[in-house]
């Protein structure tokens, strides 16, 4: 089983390093699946940039636009969440040098998916896979299967929140 990365907490640049650790596997030319859970936008950066990095680099947002309510999450919620389960099974059978499952941490944490079927999909994972989960909070649980945590913590943010094209998206 290859190792599994841990992104998480509540500052800014857990995807962005998960994307950090895709370049540079595809700098490599190795094979790169990214799902990102909970995600829709289409018009980010790491999205455009997929059709300049074929063969080596996909990626499939999988969710809807708008929040979400994680006290009484949408059946619609539920289903992409799903969805991306079965995008990251199948990914996983391609042996794919790098899986990023962003935002798979948060999901679990959300109830989006239960826990103890993000542990199974983690137990298949090929020896040449490694695994990247993001996820602002994640379960104990989840985080007790994983090899590596980060956790990026916010120590100094801007009084007018700001987005940056290139940076932010």
């Amino acid at each position: 089983m290859g190792y599994i990365y841990l992104y998480k907490g509540t500052g800014a640049g857990k995807t962005t390093n998960a994307l950090g650790l895709a370049l540079r596997s595809v700098g490599h030319n190795q094979k790169v699946i990214i799902i990102q859970f909970m995600k829709a936008h289409r018009d980010t950066g790491e999205v455009k940039v997929a059709r300049k990095l074929k063969p080596y680099y996909s990626i499939t947002p999988v969710g809807r636009k708008g929040w979400i309510n994680f006290k009484r999450p949408d059946a619609k919620d539920i289903a992409a969440v799903a969805n991306g389960m079965e995008l990251a099974r199948k990914a996983l059978k391609e042996k794919p040098n790098l899986l990023v499952l962003d935002e798979l941490g948060l999901a679990a944490w959300g109830k989006l998916v239960r826990t103890k079927d993000v542990i199974a999909l983690l137990k298949t994972v090929p020896k040449k896979t490694n695994v990247v989960i993001t996820g602002r909070y994640v379960p104990k649980e989840l985080e007790r299967h994983t090899d590596f945590v980060n956790e990026i913590k916010e120590v100094r943010y801007p009084k007018k929140m700001v987005a940056v094209k290139g940076i932010n998206w």
